[in-house]
């Protein structure tokens, strides 16, 4: 199971408390939930009843099938957990740079909210976190034609990993909303910002691989 930070035991202590589970049990269910994108979640503890299933929106299956009070807590833990994790930078597709199209030209992704400045409730996993790791937790994170974005709002840094080189560029001022890319006569690169279009090259490079510049 994944390795929580100390803002993310201190939660889990205080859901614990409220809604009368373990630890053990709300940590579990946090991951379940955040496996299901916040909006689902498949579970396996006794304190559950067992395996069972959550869905946003009301349906929830317990082992103790006929135990409707303890439906009624699990279900109201899943709501609070997804409603923390769509808070959470980078945790869930909602939160994400999403990919949409734009008439096989190319593609636009933009951000569905980010919360500059939140703490991480999970320890960044080495395998799965390909930017530096002083950035911390990203507010969005995107990809698509083999191109990797993640955009850390408070610290003004954003990291691109391109042909499997990754740079890290100063946003300067710019609040960040997505990013598009073009194709055809080359790849460009543009990001929208408060101040409308820019292309990428327009921002300072911080680093590239792992060497700063």
């Amino acid at each position: 199971m994944q390795q929580l930070t100390p803002e993310g035991q201190h939660l889990v202590a205080d859901l614990a408390n409220r809604h009368g589970f373990s630890t053990d049990a709300v940590t579990h269910m946090l991951v379940a939930v955040r496996n299901g994108n916040g909006s689902m979640a498949q579970f396996n503890h006794p304190e559950f009843g067992g395996g069972g299933q959550w869905m946003q929106g009301g349906m929830i299956m317990v082992g103790d099938m006929f135990n409707n009070m303890l439906k009624g807590r699990v279900d109201a833990l899943c709501n609070e957990l997804s409603g923390i994790l769509a808070r959470q930078p980078g945790l869930l597709q909602t939160g994400s740079f999403q990919s949409q199209s734009q008439g096989g030209s190319g593609y636009q992704t933009q951000t569905a909210g980010g919360y500059p400045g939140q703490s991480s409730l999970f320890v960044p996993d080495p395998a799965t976190h390909w930017w530096p790791a002083e950035l911390g937790s990203p507010n969005a994170t995107g990809a698509q034609n083999n191109v990797k974005y993640a955009y850390f709002a408070t610290a003004r840094r954003l990291a691109v990993e391109a042909g499997g080189e990754c740079w890290v560029y100063d946003t300067l001022d710019h609040q960040i909303g997505g990013f598009s890319q073009q194709q055809g006569g080359g790849s460009s690169i543009t990001f929208t910002s408060q101040y409308g279009t820019v292309s990428l090259a327009h921002l300072p490079v911080v680093s590239r691989g792992q060497s700063p510049r």
